[in-house]
């Protein structure tokens, strides 16, 4: 009755394999061991690559299990392993990472892009201009000048950004310190920001304070004066789009060591975010804590309200605008988390796309859209979604998922195990060891800087040569296979008109 078939099979190319072992020691998950010759543990394979990737012969490769159940309309093979695993244990399942989205569409893969012809000239971004620089918070609402004339600096506190991408929030505990320090420097390298997450911010990483954002959750975990001075701006999260509605909860295991001091709390312990703020009910309290942290740091830091994507997210986004923030980050529900509940994970929130377009056009009928940037984030793929996303409303993006990808994840969706066999998800000091750092912050240099060519290159066949010019320009999208509901939601034409 409790027989469940493994999701994966381990298969080996016999006469490739010369029994090195490598693939029992890259096992973190203790899939594959040795018991004079290899064994193979189907049902503890999460597909994360390891083994694939480390033989010295190509002997191994994974494929899915070919065992299913019946056939049946409603009841998939997926559908009845979750009910078997769960009358089995009597537990929530947990995943990682962000929603698969199987019957929800990715609105940017129905967007295309306008381009250039005879009567607007296209831009060769290697021989004029092309200005990815932008600039995060709040804008002044009018110039003053002095008595000679001369403009008076009265720019409210801002984030200035080579490129609009930012590295978006992972804390330290969900992942390793080698992941935030390969963050860290590529930040610092090619001119963004990186976001610390909830757990604190370890002191090796005081010296990125011009490139971190840091974040104060409804948990307070590792929140002190020191910290909120150690960055170029301070994120209020109140929700983000794996999870929306629900907190936030690190298990005791992975807390130990500097993650225990870092994140101020007893090691062992569980650390569990609540799933509101106890002191924010009302756009008042939000206002409250938002001063609270201006005041904290002499208001000399932009602060961020991070928000998941929601159905009533534009009334949100106008509260939190007149709130005093300067910069609202909206998490669509394909945004990556370390755990949470598959349930909320795959059936809470909104894409978005529809989002950050809602948002837009709301802040601008009520003639605010100047008081705050807004930040898109959740579902960023590549360059073109970043485009796409910038001419639906957003100022920049954030990227988690990309970034990890980078770093050698494989999206085994299994972060909440801290068995990550390419030491981003872990605690574990001998696979945190396999992610080096300076390795890791030259692939994410390589990737901001491909991405960024490639946003030149766009904007260039478009026409556009600034960032500036690019944000809300909803005339430079049409949309193909949507109904005219969609349609007025991104505020986008269709293909042909």
């Amino acid at each position: 009755m409790n027989l469940i078939p493994s999701r994966y099979r381990i298969n080996l190319r016999k006469e490739e394999c010369i029994q090195c072992r490598r693939c029992t020691r890259e096992c973190s998950f203790h899939a594959i061991e040795f018991r004079g010759g290899l064994v193979f543990n189907h049902e503890k394979c999460v597909d994360c690559q390891r083994c694939v990737a480390m033989c010295p012969r190509d002997a191994l490769y994974i494929t899915k299990n070919e065992n299913r159940f019946a056939c049946h309309a409603v009841y998939s093979t997926e559908a009845l392993k979750e009910i078997y695993r769960q009358s089995e244990a009597g537990g929530v399942l947990l995943s990682s990472m962000g929603s698969p989205g199987r019957t929800v569409p990715i609105y940017f893969d129905h967007l295309l892009l306008n381009a250039s012809q005879v009567t607007n000239p296209s831009i060769d971004p290697l021989r004029e201009p092309m200005e990815t620089r932008t600039f995060i918070g709040r804008r002044p609402e009018h110039v003053e000048r002095d008595e000679v004339g001369r403009l008076i600096d009265n720019l409210p506190p801002h984030l200035e950004l080579q490129t609009p991408i930012m590295f978006s929030a992972m804390s330290y505990g969900a992942v390793s310190l080698n992941v935030q320090r390969a963050l860290a420097m590529a930040a610092a390298r090619t001119g963004t920001c990186f976001n610390c997450g909830e757990g604190g911010l370890h002191e090796s990483l005081y010296q990125y304070a011009a490139n971190t954002i840091v974040q104060v959750a409804s948990g307070r975990f590792g929140v002190h004066e020191t910290y909120l001075n150690s960055a170029s701006a301070i994120e209020i999260k109140i929700g983000q789009g794996a999870k929306p509605g629900i907190g936030g909860h690190l298990t005791g295991a992975k807390i130990i060591g500097d993650v225990s001091k870092t994140r101020m709390v007893p090691e062992g312990i569980d650390a569990i975010s609540p799933a509101p703020h106890h002191d924010i009910y009302s756009i008042e309290d939000l206002r409250q804590l938002v001063s609270s942290l201006k005041e904290a740091t002499g208001y000399r830091k932009p602060v961020i309200v991070k928000v998941a994507a929601v159905h009533n997210i534009a009334p949100i986004a106008s509260g939190i605008a007149r709130s005093g923030a300067d910069i609202i980050t909206i998490d669509g529900f394909r945004g990556g988390t370390g755990a949470a509940p598959m349930r909320i994970r795959d059936n809470v929130g909104l894409p978005i796309e529809l989002a950050i377009a809602a948002v837009d056009q709301r802040l601008r009928d009520e003639k605010i859209r100047d008081r705050v940037s807004v930040i898109a984030s959740g579902g960023i793929r590549n360059s073109t979604d970043v485009v796409k996303a910038i001419a639906l409303g957003a100022d920049a993006v954030s990227v988690g998922t990309a970034a990890l990808c980078a770093l050698g994840c494989h999206l085994c969706a299994s972060c909440h195990s801290g068995s990550c066999a390419w030491g981003i998800a872990t605690q574990k000091p001998e696979l945190v060891d396999r992610l080096d750092p300076e390795e890791g912050a030259e692939r994410l240099c390589n990737l901001i800087s491909a991405w960024t060519s490639e946003i030149k290159e766009i904007m260039g066949g478009m026409g556009i040569n600034s960032i500036e010019a690019l944000r809300g320009n909803r005339l430079a999208l049409r949309a193909v296979g949507l109904n005219s509901r969609e349609l007025a939601v991104l505020g986008v034409k269709y293909g042909g008109e």
